[in-house]
């Protein structure tokens, strides 16, 4: 049986109700090697501009990036990942009351980044590299993103191989889930982890079948942006990705994404208006 999904989450002064409409969290990378938008926010007054820029276009939350996580990226040194996210977190999280994302692995930088002001940690590891990530998160009363990914960045798409992709992604979120629980986090986000050790398929059976991960009892993240299983199919490059990336998004939406992780907010909006429209009437 199908656990009812918490919908309600506060961040702070700001409160969400994820059956209202989709929300949108907006990529902020501040990395020299990020797969769609390396090295353009390394600088922290671009990348706060960019920041209140995605505020101005409707993202409800800004997820900030200091490590490079795209296929064959190699690790940073925690020292690195927060010289380059500390400056941004703290002139975002006083300059607007969106909540502020740290996607990172790393328990260390997850500690800093909330003392800084953010108030959710992005996990793309599901907790498998840093399971201390929940301590962190517990004990900050955060937000935890949880996400699916098959081995690590260096070597994800090599040939992955699923029996059941839903399946497998279900057991492992499932597992993280508990264990976060356990340390206790009350706020828990999953994320089936589009293109993190997937096939162009994989990706595609993903959404197709985003509705059943609903049973694990909590909201949905998918973050299918400018992904490579879109460039594969259109044989397009990342820069010409944007129809692509509404494509799937909307799909998105229409199988039951509670929130979408995207670059291009002020199109995305649009999109997801759209497609709650219809899915919600």
């Amino acid at each position: 049986m199908a656990n009812a999904v918490k919908t309600l989450y506060r961040f702070g002064a700001v409160e969400y109700d994820l059956t209202a409409r989709t929300h949108l969290m907006g990529i902020l990378n501040v990395t020299p090697d990020s797969f769609s938008d390396g090295g353009l926010f390394r600088d922290p007054d671009r990348a706060v501009r960019r920041g209140l820029e995605m505020v101005e276009e409707g993202a409800d939350i800004i997820d900030v990036g200091g490590e490079s996580t795209r296929p064959g990226s190699d690790p940073v040194p925690a020292e690195e990942e927060l010289r380059r996210v500390l400056p941004v977190i703290e002139r975002l999280s006083k300059a607007t009351d969106i909540p502020i994302s740290i996607d990172t692995y790393k328990s260390a930088v997850a500690r800093r980044a909330l003392e800084a002001g953010a108030s959710i940690i992005n996990d793309v590891s599901g907790l498998h590299v840093d399971p201390d990530l929940a301590d962190v998160a517990a004990g900050g009363g955060a937000a935890l993103v949880i996400m699916h990914m098959k081995g690590t960045p260096k070597s994800m798409q090599a040939d992955p191989v699923y029996e059941d992709v839903i399946a497998e992604i279900g057991e492992y979120l499932a597992a993280a889930i508990r264990a976060a629980e356990a340390k206790g986090v009350e706020q828990i986000f999953i994320d089936p982890g589009i293109g993190f050790g997937k096939s162009p398929s994989h990706n595609v059976e993903i959404i197709r079948r985003l509705g059943e991960l609903g049973r694990l009892g909590h909201p949905v993240l998918v973050g299918p942006s400018r992904k490579s299983f879109i460039g594969k199919i259109l044989d397009l490059p990342v820069e010409e990705r944007l129809e692509g990336t509404a494509a799937a998004v909307a799909a998105s939406v229409m199988n039951g994404a509670n929130i979408v992780r995207v670059h291009d907010v002020k199109q995305m909006l649009r999109v997801t208006r759209i497609a709650d429209a219809i899915a919600r009437s």
